[in-house]
Formats: structure tokens, sequence, C-alpha cells
């Protein structure tokens, strides 16, 4: 007894496909009117993952990509520093008074 073969109904275009085959309807579908690109797909010319190889220098990278000059150190001016010392002394006085 040959096996059974299963179909479905597409539920794009209502054609009968025969599972884990493309649906004949849709591929004819598709054929008549151009491909729209996705949102999610990207052009031919960007595939690839673009990985830096094994000469990669990433002192001369970070060179290139934010200049040579130093970088700011972070850090409160002596201004707030004084006024954290005199609202918390305020604090305490109020709760103690």
């Amino acid at each position: 007894m040959p096996p059974e073969i299963m179909t479905y109904a597409c539920p794009f275009c209502g054609v009968q496909a025969r599972v884990g085959k493309p649906c004949p309807g849709c591929i004819k579908k598709e054929g008549k009117r151009p491909q729209k690109k996705r949102s999610w797909q990207q052009d031919s010319s960007e595939d690839g993952l673009n990985l830096p190889d094994e000469n990669f220098d990433y002192d001369e990278f970070c060179q290139q990509e934010f200049g040579k000059a130093p970088h700011r150190v972070l850090g409160l001016q002596w201004y707030w520093w004084l006024l954290a010392v005199m609202v918390l002394a305020g604090m305490i006085t109020a709760i103690f008074t």
C-alpha cells in the first residue's frame, strides 16, 4: 500500500499543496510580479560580516575613530562636593534639633 500523500490548503492563495513542497499557486504569483524587498533584507553588496582580520590593531583603530587627544577625566567640581557636604550637614542638623 503506497503512503498517503498529505496536502494542505495554502493560507495565502487557497491552492492545495503537498506537505514539504512549496505552494504552486504562490510560486506562479511570485513569477508575475517583481519581488518586493522586505525591511529585514539587505542588498547583496552588504553581504558579509566585515570582521577584522588577524592584523587588526585596536589602538590604531581608536586613534582613527576618536582622535589622539587625551580624554577628559570625569569627576565632580569642588563646588559640588561643597554643596553636598552643606546639604548633608543641614539634614543632620534638622534631624537632631
